[in-house]
C-alpha cells in the first residue's frame, strides 16, 4: 500500500448520519472475489432501484468522479466488514470527513490508506451547505492536519499513530516491522537468559 501526505480532488456531499458498513456495501456482494474489486457495489442500494437503475437523486450518481466524501456523524457504524473500506478505496474515495465514525471501520480505513478525519459537526454542516449538491476541489493534508473544501479549510482529527500509518503506507503487520531490530535483540537474550526454555534445533 503506498503511502501519502497530500491529495487533492473533488469532494462530495452525502447529508446522511450513520450511514453503516452493510449500505456501503450490501451482504450479498462479499461473495465476489477481492481481485475483482468492490467499487461497483459502493452504496449499491442507495444508488440503484429494485431493477437496477441509476436513482438520478443520489449525489454519488450525479458526481462518479468524487473521490472526498463529507458525511454526517457515525460513519461505517454497524458490523465489522473490512469489505465496506474495500468498497470505498476501489471505488476511487481517499478521504471521509465526518463528526465521528464507527470504531472498527476506522482501524480498517487506515489500514487500507483511507483517511477517515473526524471534522466538528457545525463545520460539516457548513461544507454541506456550501457543496450544495454539488462537487467542488478540496485538498488533504496529512501532515498539517487539514482539509479545504472550496473557499475554507478546516483542522480535522487524527490519532498520530494512524497519521503516520497513512504517510508511510502501513498496515499494522508494518507497524510490528519497524521493530524488527529490536525484537531480535529481545529474542537473542531472552535466549541466552533460557536456554531451557528453546525447543531443540
Amino acid at each position: 500500500m503506498a503511502g501519502w501526505t497530500q491529495h487533492e480532488g473533488r469532494a462530495l456531499a452525502l447529508p446522511m448520519e450513520s450511514i453503516d458498513t452493510d449500505q456501503l456495501i450490501p451482504a450479498r456482494f462479499m461473495s465476489v472475489p477481492r481481485r475483482d474489486g468492490y467499487g461497483p457495489y459502493l452504496l449499491h442500494d442507495m444508488r440503484f432501484d429494485e431493477d437496477g437503475q441509476a436513482r438520478p437523486d443520489m449525489p454519488l450518481n450525479r458526481h462518479p468522479e468524487a473521490n472526498i466524501l463529507i458525511a454526517r456523524r457515525n460513519f461505517g457504524s454497524g458490523s465489522s466488514r473490512e469489505a465496506a473500506v474495500y468498497a470505498l478505496v476501489d471505488y476511487g474515495i481517499r478521504a471521509v470527513i465526518a463528526p465521528s465514525f464507527g470504531d472498527i471501520f476506522a482501524a480498517n480505513a487506515v489500514n487500507n490508506g483511507l483517511l477517515p478525519a473526524r471534522v466538528p459537526a457545525d463545520v460539516v454542516e457548513e461544507m454541506i451547505e456550501a457543496l450544495g449538491g454539488e462537487t467542488a476541489d478540496a485538498r488533504v493534508d496529512l501532515e498539517a492536519g487539514t482539509v479545504s473544501v472550496g473557499g475554507s479549510a478546516a483542522a480535522f482529527e487524527l490519532d498520530p499513530v494512524w497519521r503516520m500509518k497513512l504517510i508511510n503506507g502501513w498496515d499494522d503487520i508494518d507497524m510490528t516491522a519497524q521493530h524488527a531490530k529490536e525484537i531480535t535483540a529481545f529474542r537473542d537474550a531472552r535466549r541466552a537468559a533460557h536456554p531451557w526454555a528453546w525447543p531443540r534445533g
